[in-house]
């Protein structure tokens, strides 16, 4: 007879909330062998006796077969003393300790539940909030470690006996399905509408609200991580309705559709695009819209107006699901609007009395139920790049799951910046980057700062000793930082240069070799106290060097020349020294008071701060170009400057910048001067140019600037790996081109993946930057004083 053998595996990742321990169950049951299995807070913990060949089988199997949520990192066992026994049980979980563990994001609804869920002979047919070991929600429902029902928000619904013997069932796909309920447990689902909100009586919420949205209505709907508004998308009424009450401007809308084949002809989708939206993490996909699309159903032009692109997701949800009809439904709407819950620029509504207060001016009812939730998480916003995924807003689908950082990095906290704020965690090898947060501007948004920054602590166990934040004076999360830093370090990071960090660091660089760095966004604190945003630095995660950078032009009255790009061209004009006459688009998109204002304002240098942004140049050529005068929302200029250019041909060669040495210091940055571009589209405008040529020359004037930029430093520096980040390298008509202009001349090309290029992804990076100068400086300090913009900088 064989030796018995008893083993403790501990399996750490993702591994509660996915099905782990019923499948741990299986795998030793079929191998005859004893023991138990049980949650813990280091992860999921087994105890295995058997043949030492079986318990062998059963270690070296664990992670290769493990469910198809679950994600492992780690696999340890050590043999123990034999306790004999025989069957093999799933124990009561364990707490206490810190949470080592990490917690499933929450993804669409599978295959089986769906099956389920169209079938009138099952007892969930129908059912808005069916689910199982391999779908449903995880994040926004879990309020604590280990993650058992008590531990979620599903605790205030006790399982029916139906249900608790599937729960109790090893051979069932409910075997400990945390939120597993049915119609006669679960959560209950209400239509409310009037004044003030009431339920509406006698009849199925669901074929109500269909009702209502084939009638025009603006829909409240609870989802997972928070209200949706949704309307009819072929409606023009409907959505400028909603986009009235949103106070959305021109900002596109998001489209969910019942499948690919109700999208007709509207857009282009790829194998990478289709596979993005069918996947379990089911973000909003942007997809480029075909011309003159033929079949398929309308959409309103209001929905997506100058962008060239549709934002496009798939049903994630059973209510979602039932809202766009089940086969044999009466017909309904084909595609609905769905957007945030909220007004503009607030975070997303998640309570149900806040959601009839702040929803009550934007919504006519409200589809609503009873299953809290604890933490908010808005859409994911994904598009490809190349055949790459370059993600836009990583939330739903994606956090909180972690990321393998190249480096171990002390307990740190990163705030990110102020503008589509997120913040990031670490330990270790490990990153949490939250969900998306919002703009630091809404007192609503610091208060879900706040609460996601703690929820996220105590499900990841890291308690930071470190800070880290922008270096931006009126920062609203460095201002959070220092607030609550205590005796804590809070370090300031340079916002370029966290940019570049969060490149190298999802690329895993360890950053014993510095990198080009090409940042590009709108804004950003520099080290002079301008504005950058044009940067070519060469660095590491230790510090920097600011190698080029776009020529300073003013910033005629802050943030009243982004929302009116026609002020950036008029700065450029000037400072290329080129006449405002009035056959000029951007001079006469110009109010003739505000344009006598602007000369002198310019002249006297009046609230006109130093600006080297690449946004802020798109901005200008857009308006240049009398593509975009006035925006509505953030990068709505460069958007349709790209929507342009990708309608014309024969873009090459473009125009030209000129580049020149920095003064006064020999080591000085480079700099590239845009004034012959701005001359060059001129002269394209008074030939008769159409503005879409014009686009795209410009699209590669920039392409060419990157690669000339980049060889310079090359010869000079020997590096040849560019990192491509900052907002403007969401631009994927840019990005494109210069990634395949560099890798034509030999360089290795990082590009986001994982992580957004915009300051969705600053944390990330401020949170190595940090970590680098905490492991080199004993007494960190809370800020550095303005350099030199030539000279290396510390981080």
């Amino acid at each position: 007879m064989e030796a018995a053998e008893r083993r403790r595996v501990t399996v750490r990742g993702v591994v509660q909330g996915v099905g782990f321990r019923p499948y741990v169950y299986g795998r030793a049951t079929a191998l005859g062998l004893a023991g138990h299995v049980t949650n813990t807070p280091d992860g999921v913990v087994a105890e295995v006796e058997g043949a030492r060949a079986a318990v062998t089988e059963f270690c070296d199997r664990l992670a290769s077969d493990a469910p198809p949520l679950a994600l492992i990192d780690a696999v340890d066992h050590c043999e123990v003393p034999l306790a004999g026994g025989t069957g093999f049980t799933i124990i009561a979980s364990r707490s206490g300790g810190p949470a080592r563990t990490l917690v499933s994001p929450d993804v669409a609804t599978c295959a089986d539940c769906l099956a389920e869920l169209s079938d009138p002979a099952d007892r969930r047919h129908r059912h808005p909030f069916i689910t199982c070991t391999h779908c449903g929600p995880r994040f926004t429902i879990v309020t604590g470690l280990p993650y058992d029902r008590a531990h979620t928000t599903m605790a205030p619904f006790p399982m029916c006996p139906d249900c608790a013997r599937e729960y109790a069932d090893p051979a069932d796909r409910r075997f400990h399905a945390q939120p597993v309920a049915c119609p006669a447990c679960g959560p209950q689902l209400r239509l409310l509408a009037g004044t003030p909100p009431r339920e509406v009586p006698d009849t199925d919420p669901v074929t109500a609200a269909r009702r209502l949205l084939a009638d025009g209505a603006v829909l409240a709907v609870k989802g997972l991580g928070g209200y949706h508004l949704a309307c009819d998308a072929s409606d023009e009424a409907a959505v400028a309705t909603l986009r009235l009450r949103k106070a959305r401007g021109d900002k596109p809308f998001a489209l969910m559709v019942r499948d690919l084949g109700d999208l007709g002809d509207l857009v282009a989708a790829g194998p990478e695009e289709r596979a993005l939206l069918t996947g379990p993490q089911r973000p909003v996909v942007l997809l480029r819209r075909r011309p003159a699309a033929a079949g398929g159903p309308a959409v309103a032009e209001g929905v997506a107006p100058g962008s060239p692109d549709l934002g496009v997701m798939l049903p994630y949800t059973p209510l979602h699901h039932l809202l766009l009809g089940l086969p044999g439904d009466p017909p309904g709407p084909r595609l609905l609007v769905m957007t945030s819950g909220n007004l503009s620029g607030e975070p997303i509504v998640t309570d149900d009395a806040e959601a009839l207060e702040r929803l009550g001016a934007l919504a006519d009812a409200w589809l609503t139920h009873d299953r809290p939730i604890h933490v908010p998480c808005d859409d994911s916003v994904v598009r490809i790049c190349d055949g790459e995924p370059l993600v836009l807003r990583r939330s739903r689908g994606y956090a909180p799951l972690p990321l393998t950082l190249p480096l171990p990095v002390p307990a740190t906290l990163a705030v990110g910046g102020d503008l589509k704020n997120t913040f990031c965690l670490g330990e270790g090898r490990r990153a949490w980057p939250s969900a998306h947060i919002g703009d630091m501007d809404d007192l609503a948004t610091q208060y879900a700062f706040e609460r996601a920054a703690g929820q996220l602590g105590s499900i990841t166990g890291v308690t930071p000793a470190l800070l880290a934040a922008d270096r931006h004076p009126g920062y609203r999360s460095g201002r959070w930082a220092a607030r609550n830093a205590g005796s804590r370090p809070l370090l300031r990071v340079q916002h370029h240069h966290a940019h570049v960090a969060s490149a190298m660091a999802e690329h895993g660089l360890t950053g014993d070799r510095q990198v080009i760095g090409v940042a590009f966004d709108g804004t950003g604190y520099g080290d002079d106290g301008a504005v950058w945003g044009g940067e070519f630095l060469l660095a590491d995660y230790a510090g920097y060097t600011r190698f080029a950078h776009l020529s300073y032009v003013p910033l005629p009255g802050g943030d009243a020349a982004v929302r009116r790009p026609y002020r950036m061209a008029l700065s450029h004009l000037r400072a290329a020294g080129i006449d405002w006459t009035r056959d000029l688009p951007c001079v006469e998109a110009c109010p003739a008071d505000e344009l006598r204002l602007l000369r002198v304002q310019l002249s006297r240098d009046l609230n006109c701060a130093p600006t080297s942004s690449m946004g802020r140049l798109f901005d200008a050529v857009s308006s240049l170009a009398g593509i975009c005068h006035r925006t509505g929302y953030e990068a709505q200029a460069a958007i349709e400057l790209e929507a342009a250019a990708l309608t014309a041909s024969g873009a090459e060669p473009g125009y030209a910048f000129t580049l020149r040495p920095g003064q006064p210091a020999e080591d000085a940055p480079l700099v590239a001067d845009p004034a012959p571009v701005l001359r060059a589209a001129v002269a394209d405008l008074r030939a008769g140019t159409e503005p879409p040529l014009i686009a795209a020359r410009f699209h590669t004037s920039v392409a060419s600037l990157v690669t000339t930029v980049c060889a310079a430093a090359r010869d000079r520096h020997g590096l040849d790996t560019v990192a491509l980040t900052g907002g403007v390298f969401g631009n994927t008509l840019l990005a494109s081109a210069c990634t395949a202009r560099l890798r034509e001349k030999g360089f290795t090309v990082l590009r986001h993946r994982l992580v957004p290029p915009g300051d969705g992804g600053l944390a990330l990076g401020q949170l190595m930057v940090a970590a680098a100068r905490h492991t080199t400086t004993e007494h960190p300090q809370r800020g550095e004083a303005h350099v030199p913009g030539g000279t290396r900088q510390s981080a």
